[in-house]
């Protein structure tokens, strides 16, 4: 409820805390002022307040230091920074020190309100993580990093699929992290202790799917010179892992709804079924859906596989988590070139953020990683990345362009993210190489 969210506003101004103190009351939030971080710490000490709203630059004492108190003694406060000084240096230095957002003056009333109502959710999210952690002592971590409101659902979802022992289909573009999220649900729940076994199902050959998946005996086929056991065996008593589900051939799919409605998996050449105890999670970025009603994919499989589902949210929709990933890759491949962290300037970190990723947290980890290898300075500028973010903006809404137009213009981007690698751009995607080469040649006519 709106009347419980008691909001602290920091800014020397007195007409700015009136603008801002007079917008949230209309909204029905509680709203106390200060016109000096001394006086908000006052305040904090004296009641309970969700979130503070202060300027960057006070006399004496800014809106950093504040900052740096708030997440030293109130965790569960939520910061927005507020300044006249805009810069992206300075906004990853307010999220740095703890902010969870940044708003740059003159910003309307939208905004304002939009910044609060994220910010509060956020705050929510991460007060009942905290609360499940305390029920749970000891916790694992996820092993993914994120706390927009998009990955908090995510981690609850991990946290409920871990406890149940259904099958778990994981949907999202190339990229998510649906392996990550598949080992978050093995490694959280009771099966933590047994294998964990992942398949990329495309990468099999057609030829020896079956034998791959479910094993083989001596002799079943020419080169099968000794019996042996498939992946679902490797994995009893653990979780296997299914990723790009979707390219499973007819007769893999058969056979893999046998093993989910009897527990029992058959050897290519064997007449006698073994029992196997092995949960399912797969993943698919194909439309499982449509491939039914296209009869490219087995109906009783998919109401098999549809049970419990987590849909991860591609990157350009996860917010300011791009500043936290950065920092993580940065983190991550700087030790082995030197181990000086190398910072982004102003121009490199907003196409950075401008940039639609169509290849989501994995295209971002190779750019990163890339750049860190590559550049000459310490600091990262905008000649240093791949040229299609260098020159890379936003798209407007342009509701005069045909279907088949905006088709074009993502496959084009796609390719030249991953520097025109066709395989990959297919596989990112979500199509076949022939289909592909399809689509590049109606373009071309």
């Amino acid at each position: 409820m709106r009347e419980r969210d008691r909001i602290l506003v920091v800014d020397d101004s007195t007409a700015t805390l009136e603008v801002i103190r007079r917008n949230l009351d209309a909204q029905g939030y509680s709203v106390v002022t200060a016109k000096s971080v001394p006086a908000a710490v006052q305040l904090l000490e004296a009641g309970d307040v969700a979130l503070v709203i202060t300027d960057l630059r006070m006399p004496k004492i800014g809106g950093l230091d504040l900052t740096r108190h708030v997440r030293a003694g109130y965790p569960d406060t939520g910061v927005i920074m507020i300044t006249g000084f805009a810069s992206v240096d300075t906004a990853v230095s307010a999220m740095r020190e703890g902010a969870e957002d940044y708003l740059a003056k003159p910003f309307t009333d939208e905004e304002l309100l939009a910044s609060v109502t994220r910010t509060l959710e956020q705050i929510r999210a991460r007060r009942a993580a905290a609360l499940e952690r305390e029920a749970e002592p000891g916790r694992p971590p996820f092993g993914l990093i994120g706390e927009s409101s998009a990955m908090q659902r995510v981690y609850r979802s991990i946290s409920k699929a871990a406890a149940a022992s259904a099958t778990v289909l994981i949907t999202g573009e190339s990229g998510t992290g649906k392996e990550l999220v598949a080992r978050a649900i093995h490694y959280e729940g009771p099966r933590a202790t047994a294998p964990f076994v992942a398949i990329n199902c495309a990468g099999i050959p057609e030829g020896l799917v079956e034998s791959e998946l479910f094993g083989h005996t001596k002799g079943a086929f020419t080169g099968a010179s000794t019996t042996r056991a498939g992946f679902f065996v490797t994995a009893d008593g653990g979780t296997i892992f299914l990723d790009e589900i979707a390219e499973l051939a007819g007769p893999a799919q058969a056979k893999l709804l046998r093993i989910l409605e009897e527990g029992e998996v058959r050897l290519v050449g064997s007449d006698r079924p073994r029992r196997v105890d092995a949960r399912v999670i797969a993943a698919t970025n194909k439309d499982l859906a449509g491939l039914v009603s296209a009869s490219a994919f087995r109906e009783d499989l998919f109401f098999r596989l549809h049970v419990l589902v987590i849909e991860l949210p591609p990157l350009r929709e996860r917010g300011d988590d791009i500043l936290l990933l950065i920092r993580h890759f940065l983190a991550t491949f700087a030790p082995g070139h030197g181990g000086l962290l190398p910072r982004f300037s102003d121009r490199a970190l907003r196409a950075l953020r401008e940039y639609h990723w169509p290849g989501n947290v994995r295209e971002l980890q190779n750019v990163i990683q890339r750049v860190v290898v590559m550049a000459d300075d310490e600091v990262i500028d905008l000649p240093d990345l791949p040229s299609i973010m260098r020159f890379a903006v936003p798209r407007g809404r342009n509701l005069n362009r045909t279907l088949a137009e905006i088709e074009q213009d993502h496959i084009r981007d796609v390719l030249a993210s991953v520097d025109g690698n066709k395989t990959r751009a297919a596989e990112i995607l979500g199509i076949d190489r022939k289909t592909l080469r399809e689509k590049l040649k109606q373009a071309d006519d």
